[in-house]
């Protein structure tokens, strides 16, 4: 009987000052998955100012595209294991290298989870040791 390893996969976020970037990685091959940026032209077009990450509703969106396209992915290329959650170390992606606002890092952060969660989206929130 083979057994059928199931694919664990990541969402990895990028905060610049103007812009959210949001992944979604399979770990198993560190294939990207499904992606969104605030940077898109249609996307950045529904954002009067320029700075995204300055506008709490960008992280709705992005999180709201992110999900879209996380379920057209899996129907495309029918990657096993998405039913089965999206892995995200929150902390990690709040306290990433050159963050100078972490209160406004976590605010974007959880506001694409929570997000992505409304959506029907499993996400696993993991703490810095990978812990649930």
């Amino acid at each position: 009987m083979t057994m059928v390893r199931k694919a664990a996969y990541e969402l990895r976020l990028h905060i610049s000052l103007k812009y959210i970037t949001a992944n979604v990685l399979d770990k198993s091959d560190g294939s990207l998955v499904a992606q969104v940026s605030s940077i898109e032209h249609a996307i950045k077009r529904a954002f009067e100012l320029g700075r995204t990450t300055k506008n709490p509703h960008a992280a709705t969106v992005v999180g709201e595209v992110l999900s879209r396209r996380i379920k057209l992915e899996a129907l495309h290329r029918n990657h096993q294991g998405l039913d089965d959650g999206i892995h995200a170390n929150v902390y990690k992606q709040v306290q990433k290298k050159g963050v100078e606002d972490a209160a406004a890092n976590a605010k974007i952060v959880w506001g694409i989870i929570n997000t992505l969660r409304d959506n029907g989206i499993r996400i696993i929130v993991e703490d810095d040791n990978g812990d649930l």
